[in-house]
């Protein structure tokens, strides 16, 4: 189990640090993407930085403490703060109707949740 943890917390890092391009690529052409990204509307450029900003932290919180074995127990609090920030992003989609595209942040959510769980459980790093 410790070995699916692993691989669904890389993957988890993997999915935040590609996400934090809306630091870095005008909204506008997100949103140009596709219905999927328009939310991106919604928020100002200083709030998507923000955003970006945190998603970033939580990428190299679920790695680095564990993989450097200093403080490992901020991998399941960050996934905890993952798991919140992805029930604010399905709130977002939700409130904009985009019912069919919330699947993904569903799925998340749940690797996220799963990943605390197991973290603060039965597979806890030990020091």
């Amino acid at each position: 189990m410790n070995t699916v943890l692993w691989i669904l917390t890389g993957l988890l890092a993997a999915a935040l640090l590609v996400s934090t391009s809306k630091a870095f690529v005008p909204r506008e052409k997100i949103a140009s993407a596709g219905p999927t990204a328009e939310w991106v509307l919604d928020f100002s450029p200083a709030a998507l930085r923000g955003i970006a900003a945190l998603e970033f932290l939580a990428a190299i919180g679920l790695i680095l403490p564990a993989v450097l074995g200093i403080a490992p127990v901020l991998v399941p609090v960050t996934a905890t703060c993952v798991a919140l920030l992805f029930v604010g992003a399905t709130a977002v989609r939700l409130r904009r109707g985009e019912r069919k595209t919330v699947v993904g942040d569903l799925v998340y959510l749940a690797i996220a949740v799963f990943i605390a769980i197991g973290r603060f459980g039965p597979w806890a790093f030990t020091s």
